[in-house]
């Protein structure tokens, strides 16, 4: 499996992920969404919110790479997020809507790229405006391993809210292979 294939495999697993986390948060109240936690961003509608200002920041940033330009240009027309604990949708259903079209993006610019664009070296600001020069494609990495922690943190809140989002391993979308 190459690399790019292997960010197609998480690129899908983070949809997979987001709607069985999505459908397990909506059958909880608005109120349970919102109740403090104690987690790093609080509710679990304040960690889902912060997923999707995770990716945004990301996605803008990757469309400074030059094959993602087009197919993430949508993305750069979003605002920037303000802070990381923004809350940019307070109703789960519009949060949920966004990150469909978040995801159809994600799957589709990852589709696009090629080895040699995961060669390329961004450079970019934090958001606390310090400067790094990084290879993409282990940025590429970070912006995957980055949804699973915080949706993992999700999955917790949601089981102890009652609600089991069932099998969350990456190992159920990786396929089976014939000994050769």
């Amino acid at each position: 499996m190459s690399l790019k294939q292997h960010f197609e495999l998480m690129a899908e697993y983070n949809r997979w992920m987001n709607e069985r986390v999505y459908g397990a948060a909506g059958n909880l109240s608005k109120s349970a969404l919102l109740e403090d936690r104690r987690a790093f961003f609080g509710s679990i509608l304040g960690t889902l919110n912060h997923i999707v200002v995770g990716d945004t920041i990301w996605l803008k940033r990757f469309a400074a790479q030059p094959a993602s330009a087009e197919p993430l240009r949508e993305i750069t027309e979003l605002a920037a997020p303000k802070n990381l604990n923004q809350i940019i949708f307070e109703d789960l259903d519009e949060l949920h809507s966004h990150r469909k079209w978040l995801d159809e993006k994600i799957i589709k610019w990852i589709s696009g790229l090629t080895d040699s664009d995961l060669d390329f070296i961004l450079s970019y600001q934090n958001t606390k405006g310090v400067p790094a020069t990084k290879r993409f494609s282990s940025l590429i990495y970070h912006f995957f391993n980055h949804q699973t922690h915080h949706r993992g943190q999700v999955t917790t809140l949601l089981l102890q809210s009652g609600e089991d989002v069932g099998v969350t391993d990456l190992l159920a979308l990786i396929p089976n292979q014939n000994n050769v």
